[in-house]
């Protein structure tokens, strides 16, 4: 099977790679519809935490990748309708993703994973509705605890069935969501939009265009000591002198031209352009920034990206082997301008923090990266498939410096890197219901532009001396479908060279480090079955050892109490994660459910001196869903969470260098909604 995104989704079942598939009635279901946390706990092999900061986004790791990122998502590929989430360097973002139109969600880890390049330790794929008849139109509601509140809005429908020219469709989808959070300065407010219309051009080729808009508005509280979560999880010190806070702005389009070339042949091209706008102040005093080469205190950030995926399709047949051939060719830049300036201004000697002062950051980054590609399918016998293909990677990084001053030399600099990224599997259906298969393959993260932005030492200049870490995976699994359900496993290894770690983290700045060789290796289970009477239920388990293979030293010389020992583990990941959940949900009338989580302890430094102890927490909910006249839906719902209180860290700011790695879960909290549907008749 060919792994690339293709129209149709993957196939938990015949896929041979460890995913998961959560549909979008999961995904709204009694839900708040703010974070993707809500929904992914059954997905193992996933980590992802809500930080309780809208300024710094959900923390998401897949088998451990992208644990150590301190803001966004880095390590893992994240799109939209095929639009990259991600942008070239590896960092990306969750803040667009609008659960209110998402169709799935399709979570890919393992070897696979490397076939879409740079940074691919996982991953994440959203696809959002298209529309169809009838014509619908839906509005919805959120209040809970700490003053949220959600309000939304979605119309879909088509003109036709989609199979004539000029058959068109639509989805539109808007929401606006407001709280003021569950610690001080945690307030936040999102305006999300996003749109598809799609067009059938003629008898063989269609045309999607596709729209998406976000503003974040949100204060940021930062972590805390362990002292001052266990006195106050709900205090932030420093943003309250400070005035920490983050404003976000982003605007996409992206188009997709797909042809039908011949019976065999299909032809699909995937254009897409963007602007992001970042403001952000910082806890950083201004002792710190008295050193000349000290960057300040407030980033401002203008990011334009754009791109282009050309990818042909070939299903024919070598000899008596049916082949399916995909080859194309992927390129992604992004320029930013990069900004930045004093967190304060002087009043009679005195600082007056929150306020952007004298500038002390002027730069242009460009980032680009070409990746041709091909996938081979085989199918060499009724039961066996031989899947394989290979990637060749390009990312270049160029920075030119135009703030230099005495004591701020030029810091001017560019890389380039290159890597070949082959994977293979081979499957075998032992039953029509039962598959199982082995595969292998290499992965490469580079440094992100903000991770080249600081040196460990403290000097001036890029940290250019950074390489991109190598992963090579192996990984079994079976996958068994019983009745209505899917039971799956998976075993895997992966070792890393010259992995991306923390150094660093002081001051709302961080700087990383190649910490030589790691391994993670693991087991994922988890089971997903439809039982009679409307009932449910849905388990996962993660067990993740993810450990240095080697002592790690973070600068050019380190003591040796400054060493980190082989055989430490990697800070920010749990070694064992659970999940499991009973769901009562008929068509029409009342619904119930209930799930639990479980976590164990998460090591916050390379050390293994400070950790998050372990939790369990549990939620509950229930509702009502009516139908009338054939063309009105109400859809009631409350649920509280964290039903029996638990104090416990929510998410860890790995290496935190002032002891701050704490960012507290909330306690028991509440919440309810409705959502309303008109369907045209």
């Amino acid at each position: 099977m060919i792994i690339k995104q293709q129209q149709s989704g993957l196939s938990e079942l015949d896929t041979p790679a460890a995913v998961s598939v959560i549909d979008g009635d999961d995904l709204r279901r009694s839900k708040p519809q703010v974070n993707l946390s809500e929904s992914l706990g059954a997905v193992p092999g996933l980590q992802v935490q809500n930080r309780q900061n809208y300024s710094q986004d959900l923390q998401l790791s897949v088998r451990g990748f992208g644990s150590s990122s301190t803001y966004g998502v880095s390590g893992v590929r994240m799109y939209v309708d095929g639009i990259p989430a991600t942008m070239p360097d590896g960092q990306g973002q969750t803040s667009n993703i609008d659960l209110n139109s998402a169709d799935k969600i399709e979570v890919l880890r393992g070897p696979f994973s490397a076939l879409y390049g740079n940074a691919s330790g996982g991953v994440v794929n959203v696809d959002t509705q298209s529309g169809s008849q009838p014509t619908q139109l839906s509005v919805g509601t959120y209040y809970g605890s700490y003053g949220s509140f959600r309000n939304s809005v979605k119309a879909s429908g088509a003109t036709g069935d989609g199979t004539h020219a000029g058959d068109v469709n639509y989805t539109l989808s808007a929401s606006r969501f407001t709280t003021q959070g569950f610690r001080d300065d945690s307030s936040a407010r999102k305006n999300l939009g996003n749109g598809k219309l799609g067009v059938r051009i003629d008898d063989v080729s269609t045309l999607t265009l596709m729209f998406n808009s976000v503003t974040v508005d949100a204060g940021d509280p930062g972590g805390l000591t362990d002292a001052e979560w266990k006195a106050n999880p709900t205090q932030s010190p420093r943003a309250d002198q400070y005035n920490t806070r983050k404003t976000i702005d982003q605007t996409q389009f992206g188009l997709r031209y797909q042809r039908d070339m011949s019976e065999h042949d299909q032809l699909s091209i995937m254009t897409y352009q963007g602007e992001r706008h970042t403001t952000q102040y910082q806890s950083i005093p201004m002792s710190a920034q008295k050193n000349p080469a000290h960057s300040g205190g407030v980033i401002v950030l203008s990011r334009s990206y754009q791109g282009i995926d050309t990818r042909w399709k070939h299903d024919g047949n070598l000899g008596s082997v049916p082949v399916t051939l995909t080859g194309g060719l992927d390129y992604e830049t992004m320029t930013e301008r990069r900004q930045g300036y004093e967190n304060y201004t002087l009043d009679n000697g005195v600082p007056d923090y929150g306020v952007k002062g004298n500038e002390r950051r002027n730069e242009k980054n460009t980032m680009w990266n070409l990746d041709p590609y091909l996938q081979t399918s085989w199918k060499l016998t009724p039961r066996w498939t031989l899947d394989a293909g290979m990637r060749y990677s390009t990312v270049s990084f160029d920075s030119k410096d135009y703030y230099i001053t005495q004591g701020n030399g030029d810091d001017s600099g560019s890389t380039r890197y290159h890597k070949m990224l082959p994977m293979g599997s081979l499957n075998y259906a032992l039953t029509p219901a039962w598959n199982l298969y082995v595969s292998a393959g290499r992965g490469f993260e580079t440094p992100t532009i903000n991770q080249l932005s600081y040196r460990p030492d403290g000097a001036s200049g890029l940290n250019i001396n950074l390489q991109p870490s190598t992963s090579n995976t192996v990984e079994m699994g079976s996958k068994t479908r019983i009745g209505d359900g899917l039971l799956t496993a998976a075993v895997f290894q992966t070792d890393t060279d010259n992995d991306l770690v923390v150094a660093t983290s002081s001051g709302g700045r961080t700087s990383y480090a190649n910490a030589g060789k790691t391994r993670r290796r693991g087991l994922e289970l988890s089971l997903d079955q439809q039982l009679a009477m409307d009932w449910r239920v849905r388990m996962a388990w993660t067990l993740l050892d993810a450990t240095y293979r080697n002592d790690v030293c973070a600068s050019t010389s380190c003591t040796a109490d400054e060493v980190v020992p082989a055989g430490n583990r990697m800070p920010g990941i749990a070694r064992n994660m659970g999940y499991a959940s009973l769901e009562w949900a008929p068509p029409e009338g009342f619904h119930a459910g209930a799930d639990i989580r479980y976590m164990s302890n998460i090591q916050a430094n390379d050390d293994n001196t400070a950790q998050a102890p372990a939790y369990t927490v549990t939620g509950v909910n229930a509702g009502y869903r009516l139908n009338w006249r054939d063309n009105w839906s109400l859809d009631l719902f409350s649920r509280v969470d964290n039903l029996f209180d638990r104090h416990y860290v929510g998410s860890v700011i790995v290496n935190e260098s002032n002891g701050r790695y704490f960012e507290p879960a909330a306690g028991r909290n509440w919440g309810g909604g409705a959502t309303l549907t008109y369907t045209f008749e």
